[in-house]
């Protein structure tokens, strides 16, 4: 085994293989068998929703999300732009146009001042999300949405089982999307699903996932089936379903492990000067998807990297440059336009987290970067982002 620390490990036990195995040698139902009807139950049992709607990816549920409440040409979208860069692209591959709203410096997901500033006679949705596993200011920007009376879209990817105020996030919007992508908090490898309350936006979901076609039984009919509707072919295969069966079973202690190695990066890193945690806000059950850390004014991040990989210690910028400043978008925004965004992706660094990640390698990663931030001489310790970002967004000085 290397002794490498990489930036996340799956943690998997005799149920994923035990399943998987089960799915393959039924040698039927590859496509749309048990254990998809299985997995959806288990996550509307769990996060008490009436519909759980599978599909391919994270971002194939935003799309049929998206699709679902209609969103479509000439309709805009407030999302943030500190985000994986598919919250953008999923409402620019239905059509519409993401506009993008500043965070705030808390949480680092959407200020609903700003999106309530971003709102015009065009929206036609709000897409907030819950950045590294932390809930956003989700009740603020319910609010927001249900006065400009546009639905609220969650993108719970990151944030699996965690809860604000008691309720589970993804439960706040009328629909959310959620994805199993291999380094989540309930990974499948690759796999999403949208969730709602909703009995007619989940009849849409399920056409729409299934090239729109009225009834599910294709392989199991003689006919042809009744097609009312565009659709396309994201269903999830009986066998990703088969190993999220498995890690919905556990993925309470997949939770509680990484609330662990979070806890013991905090008492490590809390004497070292130049880096703070990403907070639990209060009232909320941060499940740490990703452990990011916020470097003070004046730090090196890339020497930060390089010192940390020569120790054999993985990390990663989530996420520099924020979606509004690539290429794919920089064409249609100015630096600047997002003042919190920009500052805030300037200076945050990821760190190693998963379920079986031991002590000895996160105080290994303690003392890497310990030793980062000593060869630079950093003086004062990160006073929260608020130390980093002034109250017009810009990088302060020391």
């Amino acid at each position: 085994m290397s002794d490498d620390i990489p930036l996340f490990e799956i943690a998997w036990d005799e149920r994923d293989v035990r399943n998987a195995v089960d799915s393959i040698t039924r040698g039927s139902y590859w496509a749309n068998g048990p254990y998809v009807e299985a997995f959806e139950d288990g996550l509307e049992r769990y996060l008490g929703v009436e519909h759980a709607v599978t599909v391919n990816s994270g971002t194939t549920a935003l799309v049929a999300a998206l699709e679902a409440h209609g969103v479509g040409e000439d309709d805009e979208v407030v999302v943030p732009a500190f985000t994986f860069i598919a919250t953008a692209n999923a409402v620019r591959l239905v059509g519409a146009r993401p506009v993008f709203a500043d965070i705030e410096s808390e949480t680092y997901g959407l200020d609903p001042a700003a999106v309530a500033d971003a709102v015009t006679e065009r929206t036609a949705a709000i897409v907030p999300v819950h950045p590294y596993g932390a809930p956003c200011r989700i009740d603020a920007l319910a609010a927001v949405a249900a006065e400009a009376d546009v639905p609220l879209i969650e993108d719970a990817a990151e944030a699996f089982g965690s809860t604000y105020r008691g309720k589970a996030v993804g439960t706040f919007g009328e629909t959310a999307a959620l994805s199993f992508c291999q380094n989540k908090i309930l990974p499948t490898g690759e796999g999403g699903a949208v969730v709602t309350d909703d009995d007619e936006l989940a009849r849409r979901l399920e056409r729409f996932r299934s090239h729109g076609r009225a009834s599910a039984e294709y392989f199991d009919s003689a006919a042809s089936g009744d097609y009312v509707g565009l659709g396309t072919n994201i269903r999830m295969s009986d066998l990703v379903a088969a190993v999220g069966c498995a890690q919905l079973e556990k993925v309470d202690e997949l939770i509680a492990e990484r609330r662990r190695v979070a806890g013991r990066y905090a008492a490590g890193l809390s004497g070292i000067d130049g880096v703070e945690p990403h907070p639990e806000p209060a009232d909320a059950y941060h499940v740490r998807q990703l452990y990011t850390v916020t470097l003070a004014p004046g730090v090196d991040r890339e020497a930060v990297i390089e010192t940390l990989s020569e120790r054999g210690i993985a990390s990663k910028i989530y996420w520099d440059p924020p979606v509004h400043l690539t290429d794919a978008y920089r064409d249609r925004h100015e630096p600047g336009s997002l003042p919190v965004t920009e500052a805030v992706s300037g200076c945050v660094l990821s760190l190693p987290i998963a379920p079986v990640l031991d002590n000895d390698a996160v105080d290994r990663v303690v003392a890497g970067l310990r030793a980062a931030l000593e060869s630079q001489s950093i003086g004062g310790a990160a006073d929260g982002i608020g130390s980093a970002v002034g109250t017009d967004g810009s990088r302060s000085r020391q």
